[in-house]
């Protein structure tokens, strides 16, 4: 088992971001291994942190780390779409910040044994809660070839999606895909010569699709954004890394509509819908990393950190 260590994105602007209060009511919707967490902690007296993550692995792992702020630190088992149920169940009415890191943590990445890496071989699972039902196996070897050249050009922008797609299902005709390293062979027999020669994996794109298909990934950052808004107290902001262009557009049109308001037409001459900005944006460009961050973490690269703050 790989240590859980992920290496915080954007930490300082995170909490310069957040702006922090003493006493306030915190959630890391997206807990990790508490890298964010833990200086989010430090700032707290008498206020209270929420830490989720459906990945019990990085829950035990971030519990360890703030075990010397358990007075203050509530860990949750569960899907950080779930945050509004979940403040429900700790009877907390809003809070101060809620921090969302979208990016799949590193030790997730590199602990082969977990079917995210097209590096090293391993049983096809991809998923990030192991109680979850659907798996990498599951998308790969059941859904239809119209279906995967989807998720393949939709969540992996691959340019290849029908070549690969057909691929797949030619090979499962004759026996199930089972392994990371068999699909990684599978895909690289359905590219050209001239794409296996660029700089990025050949099979980059098409794991981070099936990744992000078997955990539901854009339907649970568009559930968040339409429920973590009404959970903040006045005041309180929502800051949101993404690490991919179409969660950073539901974010970022989220938040836009959010603080619009109206939502009527421009050819109205007075509004007649009544809906008022909830939120003022901090950003309105999204901030990403400096040279010296990308020097130590290049996984950086792709970060786009957003922050709104209720009205």
């Amino acid at each position: 088992m790989t240590e859980f260590h992920h290496v915080s994105v954007l930490l300082n602007e995170c909490l310069d971001g957040l702006n922090i209060k003493p006493d306030g009511t915190y959630v890391d919707g997206t807990l990790g291994g508490a890298g964010h967490s833990s200086q989010i902690v430090k700032r707290l007296t008498t206020g209270r942190h929420i830490g989720i993550d459906r990945d019990p692995v990085a829950l035990k792992a971030a519990g360890e780390r703030l075990a010397p702020y358990a007075d203050k630190v509530t860990l949750v088992h569960s899907n950080f779409c779930e945050i509004r149920q979940v403040l429900e169940e700790l009877e907390i009415e809003g809070v101060d910040g809620i921090l969302l890191d979208l990016g799949v943590s590193s030790p997730q990445l590199d602990d082969g044994s977990r079917g995210f890496s097209y590096m090293v071989d391993a049983p096809l699972d991809m998923r990030m809660n192991g109680e979850d039902v659907l798996s990498a196996y599951d998308v790969v070897n059941t859904w239809s070839q119209e279906e995967l050249k989807r998720i393949l050009y939709d969540y992996g922008e691959e340019r290849y999606a029908p070549r690969i797609a057909a691929a797949i299902c030619s090979h499962r005709e004759n026996k199930p895909i089972e392994t990371t390293l068999e699909l990684v062979d599978i895909i690289r027999g359905a590219m050209p010569a001239a794409a296996l020669r660029e700089k990025q994996h050949p099979a980059k794109r098409s794991f981070q699709a099936i990744r992000i298909a078997v955990n539901d990934e854009l339907g649970s950052v568009e559930k968040v954004m339409r429920d973590a808004i009404p959970c903040l107290n006045k005041g309180g902001r929502l800051a949101v890394i993404t690490f991919h262009s179409l969660e950073d557009r539901i974010v970022k049109n989220a938040m836009a509509n959010a603080a619009k308001g109206c939502t009527c037409p421009p050819s109205f001459p007075v509004c007649v819908c009544g809906k008022k900005p909830q939120v003022k944006l901090i950003t309105r460009k999204p901030v990403v990393s400096g040279e010296e961050e990308l020097e130590r973490n290049p996984r950086a690269r792709s970060a786009k950190l957003r922050i709104c703050e209720k009205l």
